[in-house]
């Protein structure tokens, strides 16, 4: 499983019935470094392609979870259970996750969320596979992105995917594209419940990797 990693935006919300709405987005087209190279290498970038996922996400039936740190033991929400939802857009994927107030008292959902209302859990990073080459023969184009360092071009590879099997979103801790920002309403997690902290954090902590 492949993954990639942005802080495209969380904001969590509390609704009347007491579920929690996490929404997120990845944003397409932004380069991520996922190696600078070392000493002696070139640096490698990676970007995703716009609608990259749409094989999966545009099919209803197709299952996306949305999970904790890839890990499909912690499942935060998920399409099949109704409580994940997605939109496909030219510029980015963006989800709307429902954390039922059943899961709210899980002890890994409640960790996660403290983590996100501490500011220290921003990242969106998913998890997918490249398809078959007899189903896409060029799920993915490599180029060279010249040098120009005055603008930012260091000679790196470029990697972007075009298209790609999207089995799920997670909410991650490492940073990287530096270019995004995150808009987070805080929420204060206490014995009591989950309350909301009126201050606004705009931050950017973006992740890739390869």
């Amino acid at each position: 499983m492949l993954t990639g990693f942005a802080d495209g935006g969380l904001e969590l919300r509390k609704r009347a019935s007491g579920a929690l709405a996490l929404q997120g987005r990845f944003p397409y087209n932004k380069r991520a470094v996922l190696s600078d190279g070392g000493r002696n290498g070139r640096p490698k970038k990676e970007a995703i392609a716009p609608r990259a996922f749409a094989y999966r996400v545009d099919d209803p039936k197709e299952d996306i979870h949305f999970l904790v740190g890839h890990s499909f033991d912690k499942p935060l929400a998920s399409r099949g259970a109704g409580t994940l939802d997605l939109v496909d857009g030219d510029d980015a994927l963006t989800f709307t996750a429902t954390i039922t107030p059943e899961m709210q008292e899980v002890s890994y959902v409640r960790d996660i969320l403290a983590g996100i209302a501490a500011g220290l859990t921003l990242g969106i990073s998913p998890g997918f596979r490249l398809p078959p080459k007899r189903a896409v023969p060029e799920p993915e184009k490599i180029e060279d992105e010249g040098s120009d360092p005055e603008n930012g071009a260091h000679n790196a590879i470029i990697r972007t995917v075009l298209a790609a099997l999207l089995y799920e979103i997670s909410v991650v801790t490492r940073p990287a594209y530096p270019d995004a920002q995150v808009e987070q309403r805080n929420w204060d997690v206490t014995r009591d419940g989950i309350k909301p902290v009126s201050d606004l954090r705009h931050l950017s902590r973006w992740r890739a990797l390869p």
